[in-house]
C-alpha cells in the first residue's frame, strides 16, 4: 500500500531507540524525510545513520530536552533550516518512573508532567501555525495503554497520559477544518527498554524475576506475546500517511488484544 506521504516530513521525538526509533523507520521506508531528536547525542547519531545509509531520505539529528521549551526551539529552528517545514509531528517521550502514589514527591509529579505533557504541548504550538497555512497535517501522540485500562504501580503514567489524550481529542476538532488530524496510539507491552526496566522494577517489588514478570505479560495478552517495535511503528506511519485522512480523535491500542474494554 502506498501510503502517499513521500517527500512529506516528519519530526519524530525520542526517536534515538525503542518506539520512537521504529516509528522513524517505517516513516523512512515510505520516503519521509526526517527530523529525529533525543537527550542522548551518541545514541541518536547512530539511530540516523542507520537510518540514512537503509532508507533514501533526509535525516537531520538535533539533540535535545523537549521537556525544555528551549529544546523544543532548537529542534524545530533546525528543522526550519534543514528542511524548511514540518508536515508530521510525532510526539513521544520515556515513561515516568513507576511506584505507588506516595513514592512520588511534587517533583516527580512535575517531571512526569513537564516531560509527557508539555513537551506535546510546546511541540504542537511550534507546529501547528505552518501546518494550518498549508491545510494538511499529521500530529500522533504517543501515549499508553494505561489511558483505558490502568496499569497498577504506574500512577504518573496513568495520570499525565490521560490529560495528553484529552488535550489531543479537543484539538482534533479544532483543527480537522484546516485538513490536519490529531489522533494517540497506544502500546502495549513491547520489547523495549522501558518494558525490561519495569519487569526489574516489579520483579524487586514482588520477589520473582524479570523473566516471570514477562511471562505473567504473555498469559495477559490474548496473542501471547509481547509486540515488536516495528508492529507499533507501522500503526503510526498509517495515521500519518494521507489514507488515514479521514481518522482523527481516535485513541488506537497496539497491545496483543490486552484491553479488555469495549471502546
Amino acid at each position: 500500500m502506498d501510503l502517499g506521504i513521500r517527500g512529506k516530513v516528519a519530526l519524530v521525538a525520542a526517536s534515538s531507540r525503542g518506539l520512537g526509533r521504529a516509528v522513524a523507520e517505517e516513516l523512512a521506508a515510505e520516503g519521509v524525510d526526517l527530523v529525529l531528536c533525543a537527550r542522548g547525542a551518541g545514541a541518536l547519531r547512530e539511530t540516523a545513520d542507520a537510518i540514512r545509509r537503509s532508507a533514501n531520505v533526509r535525516v537531520v539529528d538535533v539533540a535535545a530536552d523537549v521537556a525544555d521549551p528551549a529544546g523544543v526551539e532548537r529542534v524545530v529552528s533546525a528543522a526550519a533550516r534543514e528542511l524548511g517545514r514540518v508536515d508530521i509531528l510525532v510526539t513521544n517521550a520515556g515513561g515516568p518512573p513507576a511506584g505507588p502514589f506516595e513514592s512520588h514527591s511534587s517533583e516527580a509529579w512535575r517531571d512526569a508532567v513537564r516531560a509527557n505533557l508539555e513537551s506535546v504541548l510546546n511541540l504542537t504550538r511550534a507546529l501547528l501555525p505552518g501546518m494550518k497555512e498549508r491545510r494538511w497535517g499529521r500530529i500522533v501522540n504517543v501515549t499508553s495503554i494505561a489511558v483505558k485500562q490502568p496499569v497498577d504501580n504506574l500512577i504518573l503514567s496513568n495520570s499525565v497520559r490521560a490529560a495528553v489524550t484529552g488535550f489531543a481529542r479537543t484539538l482534533a476538532n479544532e483543527v480537522a477544518p484546516f485538513g490536519i488530524t490529531v489522533n494517540n496510539v497506544m502500546p502495549g507491552y513491547t520489547r523495549t527498554q522501558r518494558v525490561d526496566d519495569l519487569a526489574e522494577r516489579n520483579a524487586t517489588l514482588r520477589g520473582t524475576t524479570p523473566e516471570a514478570e514477562r511471562a505473567v505479560w504473555d498469559q495477559q495478552i490474548p496473542m501471547g506475546r509481547l509486540g515488536e517495535p516495528r508492529e507499533f511503528g507501522a500503526m503510526v506511519a498509517f495515521l500519518a500517511s494521507e489514507r488515514a485522512s479521514y481518522t482523527t480523535g481516535a485513541s488506537i491500542p497496539v497491545d496483543g488484544g490486552w484491553i479488555r474494554s469495549l471502546l
